[in-house]
């Protein structure tokens, strides 16, 4: 076998984690895939390949004395714009707006070079360089750092979950972009949590569980969903839902309220670039809605006016449980009656704390140390935290998290609330398959038993809830 990488220790460390490597793996040349439920150490040893953290202990055949390896993920975005928006609220401001680089100023020693235009133009992202690059969605963030780091073709590019955010056209051109750049000679690593995901070209796929590696096993001719379904076993994840945490007391009377939202021709621009225009929507007191449409087409735009994250909703339309935005009401007064989730969120998001204390920082919408956590608050946190099976992390930082250990916490921030109305904006990003049913069916749970309105956005109608009985599309 054509080796590219042989992992030959007995166990891997990556800073304080350790990755047990019974096998002594080796990695091949081509497309390879590191598959595993969230948690299974997948990101740490992506991180081991790419930079040999620790050099004491790791013992790496054929790696950084000869080949240049590139990793990507999302919040990649931070370091390429050189400026953190500090909060979210702050990607709508337009006051601070001109201090946000935009795409041609970050790239601007590569964007029109013809090699540039050819990679945007197989993504579709032509028409972004004069957006600030907090304007972009996620979809549009991920496709950007994967242009940019096919620009320079590595020898490795490790790929961190990359289809999440992407519709199903987008997912199909990157697909084909992964295979071009395969037979050009770049080896690709994807760091995968969900068979299905598995591209028809894949040559090899490394499972792991609880931060072991498993032996790898190859492609060969086996057809690709036979081959998908053979890594089932990696996932044995389930929720009792019978252990859900019962509905807190409110402040308010959600059962008073007729309509949840209503947009009348509804407008959003910056400068000489319109995001919706002529957007109408009206949600009534328990109905459940799925919002469609394909990246950039300005969903999340659309939901910081209903979340009051948007300056610009005091200049629209706007009804919000029964009373019209710019009545005098506080942005918290709304934003008490919401719980709320969006890949954006997630990317920005800086709480500080434990994860058990950031979970119960979700009852006062609050980040920080800006509101005592009661101890009884801190209880309940930990009964979410026991649901998802994410208890373990209570004592970790955020940082110290994977991506899907994130949204999980996340999600337990928001489900904390049984808020009246709950947007999820691709709530399952990132998630294994099993945590994703889990998932919807806690969201089943919830609106039939809270009376809670819903919006749930998403790329992948298999992932829409069953309680959903309306839809609207950008």
């Amino acid at each position: 076998m054509d080796f590219l990488i042989k992992l030959k220790s007995d166990g891997l460390r990556y800073r304080e984690i350790s990755i047990s490597n019974p096998h002594h793996v080796t990695i091949p040349r081509g497309v390879t895939a590191i598959m595993g439920p969230n948690g299974a150490g997948k990101t740490m040893l992506a991180n081991i390949i790419e930079k040999g953290w620790n050099f004491c202990t790791n013992r790496i055949e054929g790696y950084r004395e000869r080949l240049n390896i590139k990793k990507i993920e999302f919040a990649d975005i931070h370091s390429l714009a050189g400026f953190k928006v500090e909060y979210y609220q702050q990607r709508f401001e337009s006051m601070m707006n001109d201090e946000v680089p935009t795409v041609a100023e970050i790239f601007h020693d590569r964007i029109n070079s013809e090699r540039w235009q050819e990679l945007a133009k197989q993504l579709r992202l032509n028409d972004i360089a004069t957006k600030h690059i907090n304007f972009l969605s996620s979809g549009e963030t991920r496709k950007l750092l994967i242009v940019n780091l096919l620009f320079d073709l590595p020898d490795v590019l490790i790929l961190d979950n990359p289809y999440i955010g992407l519709d199903a056209v987008s997912r199909d051109i990157l697909n084909d972009t992964i295979l071009q750049i395969a037979n050009q000679g770049v080896s690709v690593i994807l760091l995968l949590c969900n068979s299905v995901d598995l591209p028809p070209f894949i040559n090899c796929v490394i499972p792991m569980r609880n931060m072991v590696i498993e032996e790898p096993v190859m492609r060969n001719d086996i057809e690709i969903e036979r081959f998908q379904q053979s890594f089932h076993y990696l996932f044995d994840y389930a929720i009792n839902l019978d252990e859900l945490p019962i509905k807190p007391i409110r402040e308010y009377n959600a059962e008073e309220t007729d309509v949840v939202l209503a947009l009348n021709h509804c407008k959003v621009k910056y400068g000489a670039r319109t995001i919706i225009e002529d957007v109408s929507w009206t949600i009534r007191n328990g109905e459940c809605w799925a919002l469609f449409g394909s990246n950039g087409s300005g969903k999340s735009t659309l939901l910081s006016l209903v979340h009051a994250d948007n300056p610009q909703g005091y200049s629209n339309d706007i009804t919000l449980f029964d009373r019209r935005r710019g009545s005098g009401e506080s942005i918290w007064e709304i934003k008490r009656r919401i719980g709320y989730i969006s890949p954006e969120m997630h990317l920005y998001f800086n709480g500080s704390g434990d994860i058990k204390t950031i979970v119960a920082q979700g009852l006062n919408d609050t980040v920080g140390l800006f509101c005592q956590v009661k101890p009884q608050q801190m209880e309940r946190a930990k009964q979410w935290l026991r649901l998802l099976h994410i208890e373990h992390l209570a004592d970790r930082r955020f940082n110290t998290l994977s991506a899907g250990e994130q949204r999980m916490v996340l999600l337990a921030r928001t489900f904390i609330k049984h808020p009246q109305l709950l947007i999820l904006d691709e709530p399952l990003h990132g998630l294994d398959a099993t945590r994703k049913r889990s998932i919807r069916g806690i969201i089943n749970h919830l609106v039939a038993r809270d009376k809670i309105t819903l919006i749930y956005v998403t790329h992948y109608l298999p992932e829409v809830p069953e309680c959903v009985t309306h839809t609207k599309t950008l």
